[in-house]
Protein backbone atom coordinates (compact mmCIF):
# COMPACT_ATOMS: atom_id res chain seq x y z
CA UNK A 1 0.00 0.00 0.00
CA UNK A 2 1.31 3.56 -0.80
CA UNK A 3 -0.27 6.71 0.18
CA UNK A 4 1.09 9.51 -1.90
CA UNK A 5 0.52 13.12 -0.20
CA UNK A 6 2.23 16.83 0.98
CA UNK A 7 2.82 17.00 4.74
CA UNK A 8 0.74 20.23 5.16
CA UNK A 9 -2.13 18.96 3.73
CA UNK A 10 -5.18 18.45 6.40
CA UNK A 11 -7.06 15.43 4.64
CA UNK A 12 -3.66 13.67 4.24
CA UNK A 13 -3.42 13.76 7.69
CA UNK A 14 -6.35 12.45 8.24
CA UNK A 15 -5.90 9.86 5.91
CA UNK A 16 -2.31 8.70 7.83
CA UNK A 17 -4.29 9.44 10.96
CA UNK A 18 -6.54 6.41 10.05
CA UNK A 19 -3.77 4.07 8.98
CA UNK A 20 -2.07 4.58 12.53
CA UNK A 21 -5.11 3.64 14.26
CA UNK A 22 -6.13 0.68 12.06
CA UNK A 23 -1.96 -0.26 12.74
CA UNK A 24 -1.66 -0.76 8.71
CA UNK A 25 1.59 -0.37 7.04
CA UNK A 26 2.32 1.86 4.02
CA UNK A 27 4.85 3.18 1.81
CA UNK A 28 5.18 7.22 2.41
CA UNK A 29 5.28 9.24 -0.86
CA UNK A 30 5.90 12.68 -0.19
CA UNK A 31 5.27 14.58 -3.23
CA UNK A 32 5.89 18.23 -4.26
CA UNK A 33 3.70 21.40 -3.05
CA UNK A 34 3.90 22.00 -6.60
CA UNK A 35 0.61 20.47 -8.13
CA UNK A 36 2.40 20.58 -11.58
CA UNK A 37 5.03 18.54 -10.14
CA UNK A 38 3.41 15.60 -9.18
CA UNK A 39 4.81 13.25 -11.70
CA UNK A 40 4.25 9.95 -9.63
CA UNK A 41 0.53 11.03 -8.35
CA UNK A 42 -0.54 11.68 -12.20
CA UNK A 43 1.52 8.68 -13.45
CA UNK A 44 -0.87 6.70 -10.90
CA UNK A 45 -4.29 8.40 -10.72
CA UNK A 46 -4.50 10.35 -13.78
CA UNK A 47 -4.79 13.45 -11.68
CA UNK A 48 -2.27 15.77 -9.84
CA UNK A 49 -4.43 16.15 -6.47
CA UNK A 50 -3.62 14.03 -2.71
CA UNK A 51 -3.93 12.15 -0.91
CA UNK A 52 -3.86 8.95 -3.30
CA UNK A 53 -3.83 5.90 -2.05
CA UNK A 54 -3.02 2.43 -4.19
CA UNK A 55 -3.21 -0.63 -2.47
CA UNK A 56 -2.59 -3.07 -5.32
CA UNK A 57 -4.97 -2.44 -8.34
CA UNK A 58 -6.99 0.08 -6.37
CA UNK A 59 -6.67 3.71 -6.56
CA UNK A 60 -8.26 5.78 -4.34
CA UNK A 61 -8.44 9.70 -5.19
CA UNK A 62 -10.94 11.15 -2.52
CA UNK A 63 -10.31 11.40 1.29
CA UNK A 64 -13.75 10.23 2.06
CA UNK A 65 -13.22 7.10 -0.30
CA UNK A 66 -9.98 6.18 1.02
CA UNK A 67 -11.47 5.95 4.87
CA UNK A 68 -14.49 3.94 3.69
CA UNK A 69 -11.83 1.93 1.62
CA UNK A 70 -9.75 1.19 4.71
CA UNK A 71 -12.84 0.58 6.94
CA UNK A 72 -14.28 -1.63 4.51
CA UNK A 73 -10.87 -3.63 3.50
CA UNK A 74 -9.20 -3.45 7.13
CA UNK A 75 -10.60 -2.66 10.05
CA UNK A 76 -11.84 -6.47 10.93
CA UNK A 77 -7.65 -6.83 10.54
CA UNK A 78 -6.98 -4.48 13.29
CA UNK A 79 -9.97 -5.79 15.81
CA UNK A 80 -8.13 -9.31 15.49
CA UNK A 81 -4.90 -7.86 15.86
CA UNK A 82 -6.11 -5.59 18.83
CA UNK A 83 -4.69 -2.64 17.53
CA UNK A 84 -8.40 -0.91 18.00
Amino acid sequence: MMLYHVNWCPECAIVREKLATLGIQYDDVVVSDFRPMRKQVFEVSGQYYVPVLVDGDAVLTDTWDILRYLDERHANSAERSGTE
